[in-house]
């Protein structure tokens, strides 16, 4: 077990540290996931502070949401407000063989608990839920960045000290400390608890375009999956008429770019003949962002006094959007945990080791399917998709985020592993190849630009 060590205050005699603010629960980040436990938190009665390094509204990659998300948001009450700006999504298409697509249909997935979500540009979305969050008495500052977190003698964060943007001295004295600062994970980088996932390793390229073909009719918001020799990509229409174009590469790949971002995602993106065939009239609208060091994950998520939630806890592969889902799933079970703790302090370690436990095992059921989904295996089982014993629906209850309270889905994706198994033995010869190119790259490393860098 990691032992917090207390970090002691920096040699600094010329100022007077300011007086603590005392709050129950200090969330670090303004993302999805912070201001999803924020709210509940507040909700329950705990005087909450939320602080964000940035000023919404910033970009932020990830800008397709699972019906599965869909219940969330009308717990919180904030469905309408994200109902407004979001663009409908019925669906995920993956390529045919033959040509063409076939669309996993969410009203089809097995005991749909919701059919459709949407598609949103996340400085909108990440705004709504902030805003929201200090609508409903949750102390959330902006531009003010978490510089350090000293524990006490009893292992439990003491003192939280931060800066605002003027350069001002912030301390804040909490009983629980919640990080949901995403990708930069604070805590786990302070606790040296982050480390690469051992299996899986990509980097990813994207930016926003304008003119990009979208399907027809009911299938004008799917959300577009297409893989290419090395990774995958995607398309995701947005409620302004923009595109979301990007590819997940593995690392190997994406060191080839020598500094020519927009080149090299157009240059991979026009690799696919659908997507240039799509993209022959787009003009690009925003910045082209690359990220590096893809996938990660914490060795431990909770420990006396504190709790990671969404990206700061464990990040894969986007390849399902799963993120967002995953971090407000995660960060709404959260609450429970930390209400508890406060209350009956001796039950915090048994609620933080039973989400854990669950959490895993949902994340389990994405990674198992994107750690395979570049293989020819799969490649065949999506463009040939068969209802047998309730297998597709179950595929496409997968794809809607329904993988931690039904256990006729999890009883219908191990007969889809079995018919994976069945199929990889009848192309062997290149299932191993693929295995084994995997395996190579999950042990290849790539430091990109990221969208957010530093600490919060």
């Amino acid at each position: 077990m990691t032992t917090p060590r207390v970090q002691p205050a920096p040699d600094d005699d010329t100022t007077a540290s300011p007086a603590p603010v005392d709050t129950d629960v200090l969330v670090i980040g303004g993302g999805p996931s912070g201001s999803t436990i924020a709210t509940l938190l507040a909700r329950k009665g705990w005087q909450v502070t939320q602080l964000e390094k940035d000023r919404h509204p910033r970009f932020h990659i990830g800008e397709s949401l699972l019906p599965m998300n869909m219940p969330i948001l009308k717990r919180l009450g904030a469905f309408e407000k994200v109902d407004a700006i979001g663009m409908l999504k019925l669906g995920a298409d993956f390529p045919r063989d033959e040509g063409g697509y076939n669309t996993f249909d969410f009203a089809k997935a097995l005991d749909a608990k919701c059919n459709h979500a949407y598609h949103v540009k996340r400085e909108q979305f990440d705004q709504v839920l902030f805003e929201h969050a200090r609508e409903n008495g949750v102390d959330a500052r902006e531009q003010v960045k978490v510089e350090r977190v000293e524990f006490g003698a009893d292992r439990r964060p003491s003192l939280v000290h931060a800066r605002d943007a003027g350069g001002n001295a912030l301390v804040f004295r909490p009983r629980y400390v919640v990080d949901a600062s995403g990708r930069d994970a604070f805590l786990g980088g302070k606790l040296k608890l982050k480390r690469k996932n051992p299996h899986h390793q990509s980097a990813a390229v994207f930016s926003h375009y304008r003119g990009v073909e979208r399907r027809p009719g009911r299938d004008a918001g799917n959300v577009s999956i297409y893989r290419h020799e090395h990774g995958w990509a995607w398309l995701i229409p947005l409620a302004d008429g923009d595109m979301s174009a990007g590819a997940v590469c593995y690392p190997e790949y994406l060191k080839t770019r020598k500094g020519d971002s927009e080149g090299f995602l157009l240059r991979t993106l026009q690799g696919i003949p659908e997507i240039a065939q799509r993209m022959q009239h787009a003009q690009r609208v925003a910045p082209v962002h690359v990220t590096g060091n893809y996938a990660y994950e914490c060795k431990r998520m909770a420990g006396p006094g504190w709790l990671l939630v969404g990206d700061a806890w464990n990040f894969v592969d986007p390849m399902f959007s799963s993120g967002v889902y995953l971090g407000m799933h995660g960060a709404e079970q959260g609450a429970e945990v930390v209400d508890g703790a406060l209350r009956e302090p001796a039950r915090e370690a048994a609620l933080q080791r039973r989400l854990e436990r669950q959490l895993v095992k949902g994340l389990d059921e994405f990674k198992w399917f994107i750690y395979r989904f570049t293989s020819p295996t799969m490649k065949y089982l999506f463009a040939n998709p068969r209802n047998t014993l309730q297998i597709e629906q179950a595929v496409v209850a997968m794809l809607a985020g329904d993988v931690f309270d039904s256990p006729r889905v999890r009883r219908r994706l191990r007969m889809f592993r079995v018919l994976y198994a069945a199929a990889a033995l009848r192309m062997a010869p290149r299932a191993v190849r693929n295995w084994w190119h995997r395996r190579r790259q999950a042990s290849a490393s790539f430091d990109g630009e990221t969208l957010h860098t530093g600490s919060p």
